[in-house]
């Protein structure tokens, strides 16, 4: 096992000179999961003006308790006027603050009789007034760059009259097959082939990450193709992933066309599941390269390699550090296990109680069973060597998108 690479290592290598893409301007209405570029400023009070919480009757703090009359009536969008002394407004909500009044009453609390209205005697000044700027203040930050646009900072956005916003162009993704026993859903089966699984599944995760998936490409057992293939792969992707082919069978062709187009940073992890993972870049006809990351074949390894690898690569690529790492936390572990000399990524949901977090791990953790994947909340990650018994405290991956 000497030959295996820790998991730390595998990063570095694999994020070591990406810099983050391009940016690019879009429509806010299409900036939906994009990635900030630059910081953008306020230009802009929220709220704009003071303004009223609720529905209700503007007025003076000093006049509480005592009979006014209804100088003006102020809806929302309508501009206020000065309140008479000794009166007070009918306001609604969101409605400005008229210049003299200094706190709203809630409806419920004021008797009506005509024109007047008897106010409550306990009313504190700046109640239920919104006040200007309370939210944001002109001039101050109000997104940093990396920040991913998701519907807050859309709104956000919005609120300051945004049409078009500056954004990290989406990594371009191509994403390979490799097998001849892999054929698309929808093409009949012969003995021996399966369904892909891995495409549809990566896509998605991969979409979710940021990236944009330009290629979908079937490599077969054949060395002279998967070169080219791969090869062709590089030159318009940012990033080239392929799934299967990195082991050690005389049909695994991935890794020598690899070192013969390119260059293989690492080859074996000491993970389980995930061994036979290759990191790499492949050359374009400009002198970069585009990053090639090689999954294991089977479905569960990719499923966990495209959260340990894949996402923190696009996290980067997109200068978002909040997908460059999964958040962690400290479990309970509802389970007992032990480890080899790989360190384990389990399969688990979590239960949240008053008292802490429990993580179930899935019986079958075996790396075919895709099965684990659909209702997992995150990855246990169990080191090397560990005995592991039921409440002993284990570190989890949350798999938040």
């Amino acid at each position: 096992m000497a030959d295996l690479q820790p998991i730390e290592t595998a990063l570095e290598a694999l994020l070591a000179g990406v810099v983050p893409l391009e940016a690019e301007p879009v429509p806010l209405v299409q900036a939906a999961g994009r990635v900030l570029a630059d910081v953008v400023y306020a230009q802009l009070d929220v709220p704009p003006f003071d303004n009223s919480a609720m529905d209700g009757y503007a007025l003076r703090a000093a006049d509480a308790g005592q009979w006014l009359p209804v100088s003006q009536r102020i809806a929302a969008g309508t501009p206020a006027q000065a309140l008479a002394l000794g009166s007070c407004a009918r306001i609604f909500t969101g409605g400005e603050i008229p210049a003299g009044a200094d706190c709203v009453v809630m409806q419920e609390r004021v008797e009506i009789d005509g024109e007047r209205a008897l106010m409550p005697a306990d009313i504190p000044a700046g109640d239920n007034v919104r006040r200007q700027g309370r939210d944001v203040q002109s001039g101050s930050v109000l997104l940093n760059a990396g920040e991913r646009l998701e519907a807050a900072a859309l709104g956000h956005l919005a609120g300051q009259g945004v049409t078009d916003v500056s954004v990290r162009r989406r990594p371009r993704v191509a994403l390979l097959s490799t097998g001849d026993e892999i054929v698309d859903p929808g093409t009949p089966l012969k003995p021996g082939q399966l369904y892909n699984s891995n495409r549809p599944m990566l896509k998605r995760l991969l979409e979710n990450f940021g990236a944009d998936v330009v290629q979908l490409v079937s490599v077969p057992d054949d060395y002279a193709q998967t070169v080219e293939l791969l090869r062709q792969a590089g030159l318009n992707a940012d990033v080239v992933i392929s799934t299967g082919g990195v082991s050690v069978g005389e049909e695994d062709h991935v890794k020598a066309a690899l070192e013969t187009l390119g260059q293989l940073d690492m080859w074996k992890l000491a993970i389980r599941p995930g061994k036979p993972l290759a990191l790499g870049r492949l050359p374009r006809n400009d002198g970069s390269h585009a990053r090639f990351v090689g999954l294991p074949g089977n479905p569960v390894s990719s499923f966990v390699g495209a959260w340990l690898f894949l996402r923190p690569l696009m996290g980067a690529l997109l200068g978002c550090p909040t997908l460059k790492a999964l958040p962690n936390m400290t479990a309970s572990a509802g389970f007992a296990t032990s480890t080899g000399p790989r360190e384990h990524y389990m399969r688990v949901t979590l239960k949240f109680t008053p008292s802490g977090v429990t993580a179930t791990a899935f019986d079958d953790q075996n790396s075919g069973v895709l099965s684990s994947c659909i209702n997992a909340d995150a990855l246990a990650v169990i080191p090397p060597n560990s005995e592991i018994a039921k409440g002993d405290k284990i570190r989890c991956l949350w798999l938040a998108s």
